[in-house]
């Protein structure tokens, strides 16, 4: 019988052949909390789709969900409207090196953390073969919003998080590109005044396939998100500016 899983872990892909079914092994072999994977694809042609057609392994609970929005955004937000678990991880296609860390962030998920972050720069993370410009728009807003917002987080752009259902179900995600959601969540979930976690976390550039990463596209909604972050430390703004989802009848 297998068991209910404790974890679901999203997986936006946009054709990741070559990278899925390391992925898929990697937390087969990593990861003993219960999980169940949710493959989130935008078209049937897909080439994720194509490599794993064969892909069975008893035990290993394996999902596909079609996005119902587009891009990026719209993968992230229907792999969350699908997912049941009491925890929900976003992780990304190509990573096949960080699933040892899964257990770590669970252990700080059950300790009552809302969000795991897993940060490349605190001791026991790295970032590794990242390109100039994202490397340093990476470090200085980490640096910027760590030490001057006082967010708790060292690394608060870090996609790869864990986000508890209370954060997924109570807060209502504004953002409408990529992957500023996730800021967006942690910058809510701190106005709250609900608890934040970390674990060490590694990063290396992809080798394989082409990011969904667009900097210059998304700065201005990360900027956004940037300006709530000091808000909530410098004008003690209170909880009540957390825009919530509307209670379900």
């Amino acid at each position: 019988m297998t068991a209910s899983p404790e974890l679901d872990i999203v997986i936006p892909v946009y054709n990741e052949g070559d990278n899925i079914a390391l992925v898929l092994d990697s937390l087969r072999r990593g990861v003993k909390t219960p999980f169940r994977v949710l493959i989130c694809y935008d078209h049937e042609e897909d080439s994720t789709l194509a490599a794993l057609k064969d892909y069975r392994v008893e035990g290993f609970q394996l999902a596909y969900v079609k996005n119902r929005g587009r891009g990026a955004l719209g993968a992230v937000l229907t792999g969350f409207a699908d997912s049941t678990a009491p925890a929900v991880l976003m992780y990304p296609a190509d990573d096949d090196y960080n699933a040892p860390r899964i257990d770590p962030m669970m252990a700080k998920f059950r300790e009552g953390c809302d969000i795991v972050v897993a940060c490349r720069f605190m001791p026991g993370g790295c970032m590794k073969g990242c390109p100039w410009l994202k490397a340093t728009l990476v470090r200085v807003s980490a640096f910027v919003l760590h030490h001057l917002a006082r967010l708790p987080s060292r690394d608060p752009s870090n996609g790869l998080r864990i986000f508890s259902r209370r954060v997924l179900d109570t807060i209502r995600i504004e953002s409408t590109v990529g992957f500023a959601y996730s800021i967006e969540l942690l910058v809510k979930c701190h106005r709250l005044g609900w608890r934040i976690g970390e674990v060490p976390a590694a990063w290396f550039e992809r080798r394989a396939g082409k990011s969904r990463f667009q900097v210059l596209k998304w700065v201005p909604q990360y900027l956004r998100w940037f300006r709530y972050a000091f808000a909530t430390t410098w004008l003690r703004r209170g909880p009540a500016t957390v825009t919530l989802k509307q209670p379900k009848p």
